[in-house]
């Protein structure tokens, strides 16, 4: 794989080549499943139909995470992108769509690896709902850390592209403030709590303040050792620190996607085939982003990504309240980044004919 560059002359079905060959090896696969399983063709065409919907839902819950990896992946070194594009989607893929479920349930039915794997497969019902239990506690974490990614690329001093101006303008104005992000994170977390009762109430407060924590060591830990590499070589930043940065995001957003994948299955092995898809076409769209200078041509786009990342995490906390499909995540999402690129398109028209005026 070669370096992604700042330019190129590939093609968008170029960039998906890649994508499609996991779609349709995926699809083959979950047919192969379905038949496995149920031995009859209408129960093969279930399972194939399930791993698509999950990887349209997938697909449609990352273009955010897509533009966001773009974001800090322009940055990083020609060998830590590399890295983050082959190490990285294997751990997006087996880490976060098999093993982060299967070590929900370890923990939180203390039982062995081995069991939690028998478990999926022979009592899936039983499961699928252990990990709904374990909703509110991953949707606190995983809302908390998001909301903290969002927040950092507003509540920035030195920004000076707005797109809702008058808001953004403000916060970066408010920036200066220091900590002021992780004041409003906690007065959010403090308002969300009090309309929770006992038990859920607390458990709701200490994995968002895990979260919180998270952020802030990711954010400490990354800035040392890209500091550490500087030191050694001018060319080393945006290396080992931004790669765990962007694996802890990719595991923030894939939160919600693996646990409302339930709703639709609670076969383990068809979520992982179906949301594995998915994962492949995020890892093409951030190459794609990136090599075409996509996030420097539209101004507002990553302004949309982290609105809508903004929003994934309220949606998160929220859902610790009332159930919210995961088609309005996506959808709500994909909607915000539409509009800010239709916004940056009217940008460059205007600058256009100012420039021929």
């Amino acid at each position: 794989m070669t370096p992604v560059s700042s330019t190129s002359s590939t093609s968008t079905l170029g960039y998906l080549k890649w994508a499609f060959i996991a779609t349709a090896v995926g699809l083959v696969l979950g047919a192969w499943l379905g038949w496995q399983t149920t031995g009859t063709i209408s129960g093969m065409a279930t399972i194939f139909f399930i791993c698509a919907v999950l990887a349209v839902l997938e697909i449609s819950l990352s273009f955010d995470n897509a533009i966001v990896n773009a974001n800090k992946l322009k940055d990083m070194t020609p060998v830590w992108q590399k890295r983050f594009l082959t190490w990285g989607i294997l751990i997006a893929v087996f880490g976060m769509r098999i093993i982060f479920p299967l070590l929900i349930v370890v923990i939180a039915a203390n039982i062995g690896p081995i069991d939690a794997m028998v478990l999926a497969a022979s009592k899936p019902e039983e499961y699928a709902r252990i990990m709904n239990n374990a909703h509110l506690p991953i949707a606190a974490f995983g809302g908390t850390f998001l909301m903290m990614v969002g927040l950092k690329f507003f509540f920035d001093h030195e920004k000076d592209v707005h797109w809702i101006a008058w808001l953004e303008r403000n916060m970066s104005r408010f920036a200066t403030i220091k900590g002021v992000e992780i004041a409003f994170v906690l007065t959010i977390i403090l308002v969300f709590s009090s309309l929770l009762e006992g038990e859920e109430a607390t458990t709701f407060v200490y994995c968002a303040i895990y979260g919180l924590l998270t952020f802030l060591a990711v954010e400490v830990v990354g800035g040392l050792l890209d500091a550490s590499q500087q030191t050694m070589s001018a060319a080393a930043k945006g290396g080992l620190g931004a790669f765990i940065y962007l694996e802890v995001l990719d595991a923030s957003f894939s939160f919600d996607g693996v646990i409302g994948a339930f709703a639709l299955t609670q076969n383990l092995f068809v979520i992982a085939i179906g949301l594995g898809i998915g994962a492949m076409y995020v890892r093409s769209m951030t190459i794609m982003l990136v090599e075409k200078g996509t996030l420097a041509e539209y101004r507002y786009l990553e302004h949309g990504a982290f609105y809508a990342i903004l929003i994934l995490s309220v949606i998160m906390y929220c859902q610790t309240l009332v159930h919210i499909p995961e088609v309005i995540t996506g959808l709500g999402g994909a909607a915000l980044i539409g509009v800010s690129l239709w916004s940056s398109i009217l940008y460059n028209r205007r600058e256009l004919l100012e420039a021929h005026g």
